[in-house]
């Protein structure tokens, strides 16, 4: 059980006086820069998947 103490004891110290955290400017400025990120990533998916279906609709309609 010492050890358990210990341990939670050490954690607590490391992260309030050894993590260095950040700001709320840099933390807005990293959401956003998250955020269209992402918005650019599923874009770029919606328009492969976009050309994949009408490739499989050529497909289908020479086949069927």
């Amino acid at each position: 059980m010492k050890k358990i103490i210990t341990y939670i004891k050490e954690s607590y110290n490391e992260l309030v006086y050894k993590v260095s955290w950040p700001t709320r400017t840099e933390l807005s400025n990293s959401a956003v820069v998250v955020m269209f990120a992402s918005l650019i990533i599923a874009a770029v998916i919606f328009v492969v998947d976009l050309g994949f279906e009408s490739v499989m609709r050529f497909f289908y309609e020479k086949i069927f």
